[in-house]
């Protein structure tokens, strides 16, 4: 069974090109707009607010990022485990400090 995608493609890509090559006024809250007209494109933009659209959120402390060799089957093994992996492998580390793993002797 093939694998669904978390987000399909849902754009009507032939729907948005009808509606590019009509050049009819752009429905807004704000009220139709000509697109041609340089004036109301600015109000346009002037009145537009950015958003965060969905993703990773941002952390107050940000990770560094760590390039380490390790054994092959190590990381088959962490990697067989599903996603999620490096941050097993980050819980993995974290114990071992906790409990002095790290000290050389």
């Amino acid at each position: 069974m093939p694998k669904t995608p978390l987000k399909p493609n849902v754009t009507d890509w032939d729907r948005v090109k009808r509606e590019a090559a009509s050049n009819a006024p752009v429905e807004d809250s704000l009220g139709p707009h000509d697109p041609n007209n340089p004036e109301a494109v600015s109000a346009y933009w002037k009145a537009a607010t950015i958003t965060r659209g969905r993703g990773r959120p941002r952390v107050s402390v940000k990770r560094p990022t760590l390039n380490r060799r390790v054994d092959a089957e190590v990381l088959e093994d962490f990697k067989a485990t599903g996603a999620g992996w490096q941050t097993r492998i980050n819980a993995v580390l974290r114990e071992a400090v906790a409990h002095g793993v790290t000290k050389v002797h």
